[in-house]
């Protein structure tokens, strides 16, 4: 984009039912997509917008907390509300922007990103599933023993290579930090009864957080023990014995980002790591994303 620029932030959510995920695809609705040919139609801009996020999802996964920014000429936009509102006249009701803010120095939705946050919903023990919630909750069999989903949690916390749990990219490095893995009853409403599992880390890479999910719902389940589980971690490729789960229980529900006067040193961290790794900047985002 030729010209002076502004960058802004977006924050929005989605059903991932109708998209074929973030990305951009020849032929496919995505988020991508639509958010930016509505972004470049309704403020008229002389060459597309380009839209990067803080982590991209595949289809059928949900966000609730998905974080966005986009470059635009410094005269395209005075007021992010202004674009808040137009886009929320053209946009389907799957996909809701609910702010578009000024961004500060330094702020990049995907390298800026200390940690994003998904949870994974279930309905276990064949218990009925509410059927307004039945998109995003994910029936499993037989009941789940917490205490035993919450005694394998230290197995996975912290910093070590998840190649166990991920489908690899060429270049990419699996290596990432767990920062927390929790499992809790919903104690009321429509979901009441159904676990939902937190799992939260630096960053993700492909099939992960759906990964992890399916090898404490067999822990949980008391299909498995954690002896396998220590086992599987130590794996460096992906194991035929971790099944993934469904993408429609899955739900970015947030990203955290640090105070606007680190966000600088944290980019420059950020990039610095990834191309340690020798990952491809700027594909892929670090994200659950790939089904396997």
């Amino acid at each position: 984009m030729s010209g002076p620029t502004r960058r802004w932030r977006l924050d929005l959510g989605y059903d991932g039912a109708g998209f074929s995920g973030w990305a951009r695809q020849p032929g496919l609705r995505t988020v991508q997509g639509e958010l930016e040919d509505w972004v470049t139609r309704v403020l008229r801009l002389p060459e597309p917008a380009a839209l990067v996020c803080a982590g991209r999802t595949d289809t059928g996964v949900h966000a609730r907390g998905q974080v966005a920014h986009v470059d635009l000429p410094a005269d395209a936009l005075e007021d992010g509300a202004l674009l808040t509102r137009r886009l929320h006249r053209v946009l389907a009701g799957d996909l809701v922007v609910r702010a578009v803010t000024p961004a500060p120095e330094g702020f990049d939705a995907r390298f800026g990103a200390v940690w994003r946050r998904y949870v994974y919903r279930l309905s276990d023990g064949g218990a009925p599933l509410d059927p307004l919630h039945r998109g995003w909750v994910v029936a499993v069999q037989p009941a789940l023993d917490l205490d035993r989903l919450a005694s394998a949690a230290p197995v996975l916390l912290g910093l070590r290579d998840f190649g166990a749990f991920c489908k690899r990219r060429e270049g990419a490095t699996t290596v990432r930090t767990l920062l927390e893995l929790s499992a809790a009853r919903v104690p009321s409403g429509p979901l009441a009864g159904a676990v939902e599992l937190t799992v939260r880390a630096d960053a993700f890479c492909h099939s992960m957080v759906r990964s992890l999910v399916g090898a404490l719902v067999d822990v949980g389940a008391g299909r498995r023990d954690l002896g396998w589980l220590r086992r599987v971690t130590t794996e460096a490729a992906r194991s035929p014995d971790v099944q993934v789960m469904p993408a429609k229980g899955l739900v970015l529900e947030e990203v955290g980002y640090p105070p606007d006067d680190q966000l600088v040193a944290r980019g420059l961290e950020a990039r610095s790591v990834r191309r340690a790794a020798a990952e491809p900047d700027p594909e892929p985002t670090p994200s659950e994303e790939v089904p396997a």
